[in-house]
């Protein structure tokens, strides 16, 4: 691998060419984004130089697409006309089903391999990029066909960013994600919301860090999760539904008195374990 092209260089695009150049990658990189993008990727060292995405199509070994899901949707059509064959695609979307559909429609046989860093900030763009971002973080790959050689050294890339690869299918992988991404994001907006709906200036100045942890999800931007919302709308609501079961078991035990010794054993096991395997 010689010549990576990075379409998207925000957060995830910017620190995955920093992740690589730390990794001792010495080839080019090159920056497929808007203007402001492509200079701050410079800035910052994440990208040698700036292409077209049709120019880089034709010269790039390996093309990582770094964008909200919608739009990494529409570049996979459009690079199923300018990608040269020897290229292998991969994406960094928080969706998989629609994107290795789109692939397997309007891209050449074995040339694209789903991916997902589970890594990320709050803030955006290529000044807050960082070569560490992926660092002890599941990886998550979704082949649709069989392993070739150029997703192999991908898969060698990834480890050495230090990445941990965790290789499932793109249904499973969305079934996974509802649960322990999407999910946790619509419930720190839905708290967020709530309490901003109170008439009581006293909540902000009342409160200690827990609400910190629950509130920090809600400041992700909306235009990044309105496309991960459209596609990945059925294991959304069945994670939400089982959200809202357990709600109103808790809601009936406040109600009524009975003890929540039980569920909040239950809930502190998995939160521990959770922390075990982090370590």
């Amino acid at each position: 691998m010689e010549t990576v092209a990075v379409v998207g260089v925000g957060l995830i695009g910017a620190s995955f060419g920093l992740a690589l150049r730390r990794a001792g990658f010495s080839g080019r990189i090159i920056g497929v984004s808007s203007p402001r993008a492509i200079k701050a990727g410079l800035d910052i060292g994440a990208i040698s130089d700036e292409m077209s995405l049709e120019n880089a199509a034709e010269i790039a070994d390996l093309i990582y697409l770094a964008q909200p899901v919608e739009r990494i949707l529409n570049t996979i059509e459009l690079l199923g006309k300018s990608v040269n064959p020897n290229c292998l695609i991969t994406d960094a979307g928080s969706t998989k089903g629609s994107i290795v559909k789109r692939a397997l429609d309007h891209l050449p046989r074995n040339s694209f391999l789903g991916g997902h860093p589970m890594a990320g900030k709050e803030q955006r763009g290529a000044n807050a990029a960082d070569g560490t971002l992926f660092s002890g973080r599941p990886y998550v790959l979704t082949p649709s066909g069989e392993l070739t050689d150029k997703m192999s050294q991908l898969q060698s890339w990834l480890r050495r960013i230090e990445a941990r690869v965790v290789v499932m299918s793109p249904a499973e992988h969305d079934n996974v994600v509802a649960l322990t991404s999407h999910l946790p994001q619509l419930l720190s907006t839905a708290i967020s919301i709530t309490l901003a709906q109170q008439n009581n200036a006293r909540l902000r100045e009342v409160f200690g860090p827990g609400l910190l942890d629950m509130t920090r999800l809600a400041m992700s931007s909306p235009d990044l999760w309105q496309s991960i919302l459209d596609t990945n709308r059925h294991e959304i609501i069945k994670a939400l539904n089982e959200l809202t079961e357990n709600v109103k078991v808790l809601h009936d035990c406040v109600q009524s008195g009975k003890t929540v010794d039980d569920l909040f054993a239950t809930a502190r096991t998995f939160a521990l374990d959770l922390r075990k395997k982090k370590n």
